[in-house]
């Protein structure tokens, strides 16, 4: 029993010497697996480099946008043109669609599935929305609703060009 135990251990040293005179040959041969030539940055070895100007914005911002007050919120752009309710109509074909429809009024091929529907945005309720509540409603969804937040996937003058496209529609008649 204690012959099989030291010709055990006696294989296990040869064994593991075999690794490491295999990882030794590796290490002073291979051109790749040498940390120790691996550069690095002790601390306090070199000076932190200075940041680059304009990488931390002062300014602007997806947190400025969503720090400010509906009331405050308002367009980046001074009159409403054609080709900004044109880009605003392709925004909505695109991400707004699936839920509002074609014909606006909560009758998308996803929104129909929803129990309540999607608002119509004819509806004098939408209608009449302050642009700035329309914005944050869009970026930031309806707690509790079906609204998803959108702030993460269209920028936002894209979220003003669909407002600006939706507030060209006008309210629908009541017939």
């Amino acid at each position: 029993m204690i012959k099989r135990i030291l010709i055990l251990g006696l294989f296990a040293v040869v064994v593991l010497f075999g690794i490491y005179g295999v990882v030794t040959v590796y290490d002073n041969t291979m051109r790749y697996g040498r940390m120790w030539e691996t550069p690095v940055v002790r601390p306090r070895e070199e000076p932190i480099p200075a940041m680059a100007e304009g990488v931390v914005p002062f300014s602007g911002g997806e947190a400025v946008i969503r720090a400010t007050s509906a009331e405050q919120l308002d367009p980046p752009f001074d009159k409403i043109s054609g080709d900004i309710i044109k880009t605003g109509k392709t925004g909505y074909n695109y991400y707004c669609v699936m839920c509002h429809g074609s014909n606006h009024d909560g009758m998308g091929t996803v929104g129909q599935s929803f129990s309540p529907l999607p608002p119509d945005l004819r509806s004098p309720v939408v209608q009449h929305m302050p642009a700035g509540k329309m914005f944050r409603t869009i970026s930031y969804g309806i707690p509790g609703g079906r609204q998803p937040p959108l702030h993460g996937t269209i920028t936002p003058v894209d979220r003003w060009r669909i407002i600006a496209f939706v507030q060209s529609l006008g309210a629908r008649n009541p017939n």
